[in-house]
């Protein structure tokens, strides 16, 4: 078992930074992929961003490429979502996720936190 809990979320205006955060706890945390999804009011939840188990590996939604930068510490069971030059359009839940392997489909995720609200305004 997993149990995730995010932090960081907020109101930033657009063109901002925020940086969330995702602790873990349980056992195994380095050996899951970690991932960041996140939902708009009447949206379904979309993928945002994943990184391996060791961190080598990351993988990006077209919509945040070269804005956000997802990372990770395993010592401390953490992973990190930089977000940059954020748009209004970036406002929703986020939402950490854990999973066996590398994926960016919600149902391969197997463990997931709470959500944190973000919200861009203009």
């Amino acid at each position: 078992q997993v149990q995730l809990v995010e932090s960081g979320g907020g109101l930033v205006q657009a063109g901002g930074s925020l940086r969330l955060s995702c602790a873990a706890s349980g056992r195994r945390f380095s050996s899951f992929t970690m991932g960041w999804f996140r939902q708009a009011p009447g949206k379904e939840r979309e993928f945002v961003a994943a990184i391996s188990w060791s961190g080598s590996s990351t993988y990006y939604a077209d919509s945040v490429k070269g804005r956000f930068t997802i990372s990770r510490d395993n010592a401390k069971n953490t992973v990190y979502l930089q977000m940059d030059s954020l748009k209004p359009e970036d406002t929703a839940v986020y939402y950490c996720a854990a999973a066996p392997t590398i994926a960016v489909v919600v149902v391969a995720y197997d463990y997931w936190g709470q959500g944190t609200q973000v919200t861009v305004s203009s």
